[in-house]
């Protein structure tokens, strides 16, 4: 009878066990991130460019040699006339020195050939020697004068190569490349470093050919760094290059910043912004909240803060945009939709919103823990 009664009571248990188990579990709401729909879309084209300086050369020595001394290194900022490296200075030195004694040379002969002269004038005056004799001593003095101006030039070059051996900066600036070590011999010319002036930076694009006349038509341009999205530069286009490049079919264009900051390191990626009219009637959302209806149209969820539930609505898009797109109808203005996981959400599922430092949410919404 124990066995028996043992028995009744597990197979008891083992059904309401098996009835527990077919008991629906509770759907879960599906906290989801919130974006609000803007007003007013202006048309907008993004090119992404790189920070470059306006000025931009390649410095070298003018004479040849060994380098002994680089002072630089590369991303040092320097200042006019400072030291940048130097070449053995032992050839010039010994040209100069040579060019000094053939100027010592020359004058004392231009004034030998100089009082020559003055001793045959007194002696013709006198009548002691004839015309003839005073011009050679004339031409003597001539030649000699010459011969010391060309000595005195020449010291001139040889000082100057003299100075060659050092190269300067030419203006205020950053040195943004090194081509060159202390022992390595250089030829004239040859690049030892790119020097970079900071007055100006400039953010160089890639405009196709198809859209160069998006340039015009921009009511604004702003530059806006990868590295810092929320800060946005005021430009302007300085220059455009005037054939397409035959490999890319685009044209080179320069937009100078108006007003450039420190954080504008060279060598950055931006992005820059053509603003143009707000078309009307248009509105932004972002590109992640787009969803595929089973029709195969573009649509999104849209959130009701009252009920917490979202529904699917199509949309008709009107632009992509690098920052999101711009839709004709379908949604208005101040209403809340699905800006991520929108591929994950079903007809009437309850939702919360997700909240998280700089992101709003509907004040009449459950809210989830960040």
């Amino acid at each position: 009878m124990k066995l028996l009664r043992v028995l009744a009571i597990a197979s008891i248990a083992l059904a309401v066990a098996a009835c527990a188990k077919h008991e629906a579990a509770p759907a879960a709401v599906r906290p989801v991130a919130l974006a609000q729909v803007v007003a007013g879309g202006a048309e907008t084209a993004v090119f992404a460019g790189e920070v470059r300086p306006r000025y931009e050369s390649d410095l070298a020595f003018r004479i040849g040699g060994k380098l002994v001394a680089r002072d630089v290194d590369s991303g040092t900022r320097v200042k006019k006339g400072q030291v940048l490296a130097r070449l053995d200075p032992a050839d010039v030195s010994l040209q100069a020195d040579a060019a000094t004694a053939q100027v010592a040379a020359a004058k004392t002969e231009y004034e030998f050939a100089q009082a020559e002269f003055q001793r045959y004038q007194n002696l013709l005056e006198q009548k002691f020697v004839s015309a003839s004799a005073l011009d050679a001593r004339r031409n003597t003095m001539t030649a000699n004068l010459a011969k010391y101006e060309q000595a005195k030039a020449n010291l001139a070059v040889a000082r100057n190569q003299a100075a060659y051996a050092t190269l300067v900066a030419p203006e205020d600036g950053v040195i943004t490349a090194v081509n060159a070590e202390a022992g390595q011999v250089v030829a004239p010319g040859q690049p030892v470093m790119r020097h970079a002036r900071e007055t100006e930076r400039e953010v160089a694009i890639a405009v196709p050919e198809a859209r160069i006349g998006e340039l015009a038509k921009a009511r604004q341009m702003l530059v806006v760094l990868v590295a810092e999205p929320g800060k946005a530069y005021r430009a302007r286009v300085r220059e455009v290059s005037a054939a397409v490049d035959p490999v890319t079919r685009t044209f080179s264009v320069r937009v100078a910043v108006v007003d450039p900051a420190p954080a504008l390191q060279w060598g950055m990626t931006a992005n820059v912004a053509l603003m143009g009219d707000a078309a009307p009637g248009s509105l932004r959302l972002p590109a992640t909240s787009l969803y595929q209806a089973a029709d195969g149209r573009p649509a999104v969820w849209i959130y009701d803060p009252a009920t917490g539930k979202v529904a699917l609505r199509p949309v008709v898009i009107a632009q992509y945009r690098e920052d999101g797109v711009v839709v004709a109808s379908g949604v208005a203005a101040g209403e809340w939709v699905v800006a991520s996981g929108a591929n994950k959400l079903h007809e009437g599922q309850a939702v919360r919103p997700y909240e998280a430092a700089g992101r709003t949410t509907p004040a009449a919404a459950p809210r989830a823990k960040s």
